[in-house]
């Protein structure tokens, strides 16, 4: 079995009241949150045991915290210093600048089918939610709630639960099926089968979208004002959401679409943002700026719910390779009109078509390497 953890997303309804009292919880939160994290970072003391004795008394008296509440501030620094510390491996002050509450499942917070209860400054409150998508989660043999965070977003309240679960793992013996995604800008993503059908994704429509979005920043960053500031802030926000929309919804479709066991071969494009030298400066900001990442991530995780298997593979000469001769050179791809043409053998078809063939192929030959029954049929 592997553990997995996603995070549901569920809005809170909230009256006149309960929105001071919420709002007010967070920001002194928030406060505690920064006075803590100074003290951390002109320490670097890291141990909840040591911090405690030496801030839970000013936490309770100085910003009015109840118990649980002082212990939770403990652990949500503790938790963003030990990120950044395995990211950047240097002691960076973080600044809690937006109002938050991290909530510990039984604790600072509980969920029932209807009602929302959490603690706040003045105590418990309970409050209604929108329960679309969460009935299957209060199954509490299979689902386990973490710590959650209450975050406000335009006025409206959030709380975002992680949910662990195990789910069967994916064995390479029980694979019955291989698709080589190949993922681009013209076709978002192109897709080879075992059975031998390709599949595409059209990118013109976002290509569009974000060319739009461009534009308008574009437009925005030239006044310099305070408004076009904050609109640019609200913009790439808004950009964002949709984009991981589409992503979300490209990775679902590809997950229902092909059965159990699955094995989905990608490209390994961790350093794609390094070839920006060999990119044409007018289309510099649509290659490194794709969400290539974000639905690969999102894949990674839906296909495991699938209980279907992700391998990434090195992408070079993916695109130039012929998945007939295997000749291999760079004349074969004529990128202007999208075009693959083997020098060799004469075989013709869409260039991204072709990555994704050349995706299947190494899929294929990744299962004989792993001495895997003949359990897929190959081309």
């Amino acid at each position: 079995m592997e553990r997995m953890t996603v995070t549901a997303k569920i809005q809170i309804s909230v009256d006149a009241d309960s929105k001071v009292l919420l709002d007010e919880t967070m920001s002194v939160y928030s406060d505690a949150c920064n006075y803590v994290s100074d003290y951390v970072f002109h320490t670097h003391d890291l141990k909840q045991f040591s911090l405690n004795k030496v801030l839970y008394s000013t936490l309770r008296e100085k910003f009015g915290l109840r118990s649980q509440m002082a212990q939770s501030v403990f652990k949500t620094v503790i938790a963003r210093y030990k990120t950044i510390l395995e990211n950047q491996k240097e002691w960076i002050q973080p600044n809690f600048k937006k109002p938050q509450y991290d909530l510990v499942w039984n604790r600072d917070y509980s969920l029932t089918q209807n009602c929302f209860s959490v603690n706040t400054l003045n105590g418990r409150v309970k409050l209604p939610y929108f329960t679309e998508g969460m009935s299957k989660y209060f199954n509490h043999t299979i689902y386990k709630f973490g710590t959650a965070k209450l975050v406000n977003k335009h006025g409206k309240y959030f709380l975002h639960i992680p949910v662990t679960y195990d789910v069967e793992e994916s064995k390479l013996s029980d694979i019955c099926n291989v698709v080589g995604i190949d993922r681009g800008i013209n076709f978002v993503v192109a897709t080879y089968d075992s059975k031998h059908k390709s599949g595409f994704v059209s990118g013109k429509t976002i290509k569009q979208k974000r060319a739009h979005y461009f534009k308008i920043r574009k437009e925005l960053q030239m006044r310099r004002t305070p408004s076009a500031r904050h609109r640019l802030r609200a913009i790439g926000q808004r950009e964002n959401r949709w984009m991981q929309d589409v992503n979300h919804c490209v990775s679902k479709a590809l997950v229902e679409f092909y059965p159990k066991h699955t094995l989905f071969v990608l490209e390994d494009l961790s350093g794609v943002r390094n070839a920006t030298e060999r990119v044409g400066t007018k289309d510099r900001y649509v290659s490194v700026s794709w969400s290539f990442y974000d639905l690969e991530q999102k894949l990674i995780y839906k296909a495991k719910q699938n209980q279907s298997t992700i391998i990434k593979v090195d992408p070079r000469y993916t695109s130039q390779c012929c998945p007939v001769c295997g000749h291999i050179e760079k004349a074969n791809r004529n990128k202007r009109i999208h075009l693959f043409t083997c020098k060799n053998c004469g075989y013709k078809s869409n260039d991204d078509r072709m990555g994704a063939m050349n995706l299947y192929r190494m899929g294929i030959n990744y299962l004989e390497d792993s001495q895997v029954p003949d359990t897929v049929t190959a081309e």
